[in-house]
């Protein structure tokens, strides 16, 4: 057990646990491989973990970072800064439906209570879905791309939606009246 990884039943059930985690280069580096990033700095994850109820805990942390990706469009480096709140709920129970299923949790914080609560995995597990979709460098964008035959028209986008025919149609018989 390392001081990361916090197993529940020695966790004290009247205060909370304070936590600070602040990765070095090299572990750094090795979270950014594992989530596909071209850099990672300034990776930071503090806060509290809380008793809740009986055998419920609550986490709650900031977590910290400066992250580079490729950009969608350019595929160049872009740089974002995140600073995110983490909230987790570890239920002992999970909730049930009337016939003893587990049902579909609307709420996204609640995890079923492990035995070990990892703050590292918590920390990179919030950093992967805090990060951005998609990457986009200042400017870049996706260009128009027109090809047709030598000495023909080419289609533009109104051309090829669904009813710009009809319209052209409309358009010439109320011409023709």
């Amino acid at each position: 057990m390392t001081q990361t990884q916090l197993r529940v039943a020695e966790l004290p059930k009247n205060r909370p646990v304070a936590f600070s985690l602040r990765p070095d280069a090299v572990e750094n580096s090795a979270i950014a491989t594992q989530l596909g990033l071209l850099g990672l700095r300034k990776l930071s994850f503090k806060g509290t973990l809380h008793p809740a109820g009986k055998s419920d805990w609550r986490l709650e942390a900031q977590l910290g970072a400066t992250v580079v990706q490729a950009c969608v469009v350019t595929l160049d480096p872009v740089t974002t800064r995140l600073d995110e709140p983490v909230v987790r709920q570890f239920l002992a129970k999970m909730p049930e439906t009337p016939d003893g299923e587990e049902i579909e949790l609307e709420d996204d914080t609640i995890e079923a209570l492990p035995a070990v609560i990892d703050l590292v995995e918590v920390m990179i597990e919030s950093l992967a879905l805090a990060l951005p979709l998609y990457p986009r460098q200042d400017g870049a964008g996706i260009g128009q791309l027109s090809t047709t035959e030598p000495g023909a028209t080419p289609l533009s986008d109104d051309d090829v939606k669904p009813f710009a025919a009809l319209a052209a149609l409309k358009d010439k018989l109320e011409k023709g009246q």
